[in-house]
Parts: C-alpha cells; sequence; structure tokens
C-alpha cells in the first residue's frame, strides 16, 4: 500500500470550502475569508450569461445556505453586495504612494462639490430601469427581460467609462429588483441623505424617473444634521432647492445630540448608546415630515392619527421612564401592524406601474437612498423604538420591508443602493457607502482624510520618525506615518512579530470618520465666499433654536438609557479588526459593565476635536 501524503491544514479547508460550494451550486469557486467573501472571474451579476462584458467581480457578505432554504428553492445570498474587484497591482501601488506621497492641506474649495460632476446628467449615468411587460408574459419571460435589459445596461456604462474611473456601484439585479417595487408600492418617495456628503447621495436620475415619468412626490431627507453646522444645512437646502423645485427638503436626525454635546472637546472618543430602549423616540424631524405629507395629500388622507402618535412619542421621550408607555398606548401599539419582512420573490412579482394613489385611505412613504444614510433608523424614529434591525455596516438591509406607522400610515424600508457615479473611491469609502471591513487597502483614504480634517491634531499624534516633541511641527506626514502614529498610540501591534498593526490602526481612523467623531463635510459650490451669509441666514437660527428646544427636552437622568461611552472605557466594535465583531447590529443591547470587565486595552488617549473643527468648520 503506498505511503500517503501529507496533508496541511490548509489544504484541508480549502477542500471542505470547495464541497460547500459544490453543494450551493458554485462550482469551481474559491471563498477567499471566514466570513464568506468569493472572488471570482464571471459576469458581473446573476445573469452570468453575459459574453459583452466580462468583470472581476467581488461577492461580499456571503450567508451560508443551509439544507431547509435549498429545499424551499430560498438563496439568501442573492441580495449579497456585488462591487467589482480591484487589482492586485493596483492595490500595490496605492500602498507604495501612501508610504511616500506627502500630504498637504488642501484649499477650502476643493470641498465644494458640485453634482453635476459627479453624476453628468444626460449621460449613460443613470440606473437599470424596469424594462416594459405585459400581464400575457409570463415570471420566467418578465425576468429574463430584466436580466437582459440590465447586461444592456451595464454595457452601456462599461463602454463610456474605464472601471477605475466610475465609483463603486450594486452590480446584483436582485437588489435593484428591490427598488423598482418600492417605487411601485409608494405614493410619496422619501429620499433619505447624510448631511455630510448630500451631493453624492441625490442621483439626478431618480429624481426624474419619479417626478416626471412616475409622476409621484419625492421627499429629500436631509439626514443626520446634527453632525454639520447649522448654516451648512441651510446652504444645501437652498442648493437642491434650486436646482431640483420639485423637491420637498425635511431636515431630520435619529440621535439628536445633547446640549453642550457638539463642543465637547472629548466627543472624538466618546459614542454615544445608541441601543438602549427608548432612545428612539427623541428623533428631530417627524412633524417637519408630517407636515410635508399634509401639503402633498391635501387632505386626502387622514393623518391625524400621525399626528397624534407624533405627540405621544414626543411626552414619552421626555418622562423620566422613557420608552414605557402607558397600558392604553401599549394597547394601541398591539392594535397597530407588525413589521413584515418580505424574503419571497415578491420583488420580482409583476406589479402595475401606475398604482392608485393612497389605496384604501393609506399613504405609502418608501424610503430609498444609498446604504448607511439612515433609513432603518428614520422609521425606528418615526415609530419612536426599533422596529427595523440597523446596522453602521453597509448593507445591512437585504430585502425591502413595510411597517405600518399608524393605521393610514405605511413606511416601506429599501435596501440600500449605490448608483453609478465619478465621485472618488476614497470619498465614497469616507461617506459609509462601502463596507471598511472589506477594503483591501485602507491607506490611501485615511489620506484622503488627512488632507481635508486635521487628524495629526485632533487624534494627537506624534510622528514615528520624531526624535523629541519639538521637532514633530517639522516632520512631514504620509497617510502610512499617521496609521502607524495612531497604532502606536492605541497599542495596536501584530499577534507575531508585535509591530505596529498599521492596517488595524487605518480602520479605526475609518470608523472614526464613518461615525461621525472625525467629521468630513462637503459643501455646496460657493460655500466658502458666502459664509458669512449662511450663518446669519434667518433659517439658520431656526435650526438652531430647534435642535436647542430638542436637547431641552431630551432628559438628563440617570436611567442608563442613551448614555454614551466615555473616554475612559474601551471602544465598542468600531476598533476591532474581526469582521464579525466589527460588523455587529446596533439594536443589540450591550452591558457597559461587562465591556468595563472584559477590557485589557489601555484607555484611549483624549483629544480635542471640537475646538479644532470650530475653526474648520468641521471640513
Amino acid at each position: 500500500m503506498p505511503r500517503k501524503k501529507p496533508f496541511s491544514a490548509k489544504q484541508k479547508k480549502k477542500q471542505l470550502q470547495d464541497k460547500r460550494e459544490k453543494k450551493r451550486g458554485d462550482v469551481g469557486s474559491a471563498t477567499n475569508s471566514r466570513s464568506g467573501s468569493v472572488d471570482r472571474r464571471e459576469g458581473h451579476s446573476d445573469t452570468s450569461d453575459s459574453e459583452s462584458l466580462s468583470l472581476d467581480v467581488r461577492r461580499i457578505n456571503q450567508q451560508p445556505l443551509q439544507r431547509q432554504a435549498r429545499e424551499r428553492g430560498y438563496d439568501p445570498n442573492r441580495f449579497r453586495l456585488h462591487f467589482e474587484k480591484e487589482s492586485r497591482e493596483d492595490v500595490e501601488k496605492r500602498k507604495k504612494a501612501a508610504r511616500e506621497k506627502r500630504l498637504e492641506p488642501v484649499p477650502e474649495e476643493e470641498l465644494e462639490i458640485n453634482i453635476e460632476t459627479i453624476y453628468r446628467p444626460g449621460s449613460v449615468l443613470d440606473f437599470p430601469k424596469r424594462p416594459a411587460w405585459d400581464y400575457g408574459m409570463s415570471k420566467e419571460q418578465l425576468l429574463a427581460r430584466e436580466e437582459r435589459a440590465f447586461r444592456e445596461y451595464l454595457d452601456s456604462v462599461y463602454s463610456q467609462f474605464k472601471p477605475s474611473a466610475l465609483s463603486y456601484f450594486e452590480h446584483n439585479l436582485e437588489t435593484w429588483r428591490q427598488l423598482w417595487r418600492v417605487l411601485e408600492m409608494s405614493d410619496v418617495v422619501l429620499l433619505i441623505t447624510d448631511i455630510r456628503h448630500p451631493v453624492l447621495h441625490f442621483p439626478p436620475a431618480l429624481y426624474d424617473y419619479i417626478t416626471k415619468e412616475m409622476k409621484k412626490t419625492l421627499i429629500l431627507v436631509l439626514n443626520k444634521i446634527d453632525l454639520a453646522p447649522p448654516s451648512l444645512v441651510v446652504a444645501w437646502r437652498h442648493y437642491f432647492q434650486s436646482l431640483f423645485p420639485q423637491v420637498h427638503i425635511v431636515c431630520f436626525t435619529s440621535y439628536p445630540q445633547r446640549p453642550g454635546e457638539g463642543r465637547d472637546p472629548e466627543a472624538v472618543f466618546k459614542k454615544r448608546r445608541r441601543r438602549r430602549k427608548g432612545g428612539w423616540g427623541a428623533a428631530m424631524g417627524p412633524m417637519q415630515l408630517l407636515r410635508a405629507c399634509e401639503e402633498i395629500t391635501a387632505g386626502k388622507v387622514d393623518l391625524s392619527s400621525w399626528r397624534q402618535k407624533i405627540e405621544r412619542i414626543a411626552v414619552a421621550a421626555c418622562s423620566p421612564q422613557r420608552g414605557q408607555y402607558s397600558d392604553e398606548e401599549g394597547e394601541e401599539a398591539e392594535e397597530e401592524a407588525v413589521l413584515m419582512e418580505h424574503h419571497s420573490d415578491v420583488a420580482m412579482e409583476m406589479g402595475g406601474s401606475v398604482q392608485e394613489l393612497y389605496k384604501d385611505g393609506v399613504l405609502t412613504l418608501g424610503c430609498v437612498g444609498f446604504p448607511n444614510v439612515g433609513k432603518s433608523s428614520l422609521i425606528n424614529g418615526l415609530v419612536g423604538r426599533k422596529v427595523v434591525s440597523v446596522s453602521r455596516t453597509p448593507g445591512h438591509t437585504k430585502y425591502f420591508q413595510t411597517y405600518f406607522l399608524t393605521p393610514t400610515v405605511k413606511m416601506c424600508d429599501c435596501p440600500g443602493l449605490i448608483f453609478p457615479s465619478l465621485v472618488e473611491r476614497q470619498h465614497q469609502i469616507l461617506a459609509g457607502i462601502y463596507p471598511i471591513s472589506q477594503i483591501q487597502e485602507p491607506y490611501t483614504p485615511v489620506g484622503y482624510l488627512a488632507v481635508r480634517v486635521p487628524v495629526q491634531t485632533l487624534l494627537k499624534l506624534k510622528h514615528p520618525s520624531a526624535g523629541e516633541p519639538g521637532q514633530q511641527q517639522e516632520a512631514c506626514w504620509t497617510a502610512w506615518d499617521i496609521c502607524e502614529a495612531w497604532a502606536e498610540k492605541r497599542g495596536y501591534k501584530t499577534a507575531m512579530a508585535a509591530r505596529n498593526d498599521v492596517y488595524r490602526a487605518a480602520n479605526s481612523i475609518l470608523r472614526l470618520a464613518a461615525d461621525g467623531r472625525l467629521c468630513l463635510c462637503v459643501r455646496p459650490p460657493g460655500y466658502s465666499q458666502q459664509r458669512a451669509f449662511w450663518e446669519s441666514h434667518e433659517e439658520t437660527a431656526e435650526i438652531t433654536a430647534l435642535q436647542a428646544a430638542q436637547q431641552l427636552d431630551a432628559p438628563t437622568g440617570s436611567s442608563g438609557e442613551g448614555e454614551e461611552v466615555s473616554s475612559s472605557e474601551p471602544e465598542d466594535e468600531g476598533d476591532r479588526d474581526a469582521d464579525v465583531e466589527a460588523e455587529e447590529d446596533e439594536d443589540e443591547d450591550r452591558d457597559p459593565a461587562t465591556h468595563k470587565a472584559k477590557a485589557k486595552r489601555p484607555p484611549p488617549p483624549r483629544g480635542n476635536m471640537f475646538s479644532v473643527l470650530g475653526q474648520h468648520e468641521c471640513l
């Protein structure tokens, strides 16, 4: 009997991975990470029979396929994110540049972005629309037509633009089908944008499609307004109103800051606890959204129950025992419709492109937008409690979900969708659109951030090559130096050689930026020259007064709800490099005492964020 050859653990792992892939039906694929990220040379989407276009597609956030799901014919990976894969040569080239290229602060004018330079209105940078159909078609015929139209759409985009010039955008047809279904179901569409990067999150093609082709109303929600100066919020509102006159604009935030929090010098090292029971009742903007809907419906829908719900939530949020409903209010909450999660093929079913508005006297609000802009958080803020799962990880919502806010108001939460554009990929990563845990080279985005926000000053970093403190100001920084200095300050070390873990440090800095603690805000064209005008604008004073009133109404008791993680406690999952730990849902309650007992790392350094950002206007 011949002697068996040695079989390593790595080979055994690959053998098991290939065996699992064969069971899923993906023969020949190879899993390259523990979370199931798949790199393969194949078609750009689920329509893999395309011959005219062949791209390297990276499919991330893959879920294991259970036997029960396989028997039912349900594939949980249908809605995973599909992005173009970068070549190893490009990644290594950017790593080398991060080590050598010196960082120089950019002028303020470069922070001003015009929407026409990003989306090129009238060009092929559109979005895939549902092709025409009729009731005589079968489901298979409809799916084939949609797949063919989607291939033609991608062919037209890549025929005029190189992949390196385009931003990351969704290549999964299943996710686009979710958008089609939500647009068809909705009477009024809410386009949610992050106030720090609203120009990235507002595709003009979607505005034209909703207002001109579908003949529906679009409400632009400027979300997370507590992360930007009120003058910048007003400037963006007037900018969009001048370019898109048919849009209604509402300002919103699900987590308003407490009095003085925005000027707290330790805010860069603090993380608000957003997962405590009752913490959703202090949202700012529900009443403004109600008024916009009342203006749109013009009395065709009875929205009095919504107004009563907003008032009831506001009273509950200001009470000492926030989040505790009375018996009568609890009975009313039980009478409301429950959350409906759509796991089936409902997004692919043939639904009428022209729907009766306000059918059965119910107003349907569809929440659409890019990933991580706060669509699910907005719904929770309107409801006053957690009904939709939320996460800091882009792409957490995989399928659209509906919830009856009141008997006459229905909310529909759509998965986040990334539209093709010409925005720089580094800016796209900092905007929270692309999952940070999936970035192969995080140093270039750190350099992009450092030339627009004084990261070295905010984090009080010491240059790695500086021998004495007096030589620190003369040292020239690179993106790699910033990551190495932060790794040294935080004590991030590699396991074997105990070197500074610059990769983990870069991820930590990017998570601080995505969480709003290193605040990068873009500006509308001409803002730098007209800053004094916007700061003295009457609407700026109104927003400031509204925020102050909301902060005064918020309870400051010791109930523990909505509390912050102080700088003396270890940071949460934002600084963990393990994918599973870094992508935990925000709705999971965690005991601060347990965190403190588990912590073995030294406490984070204390920095002065907003004293510097006050001079830089939260760039």
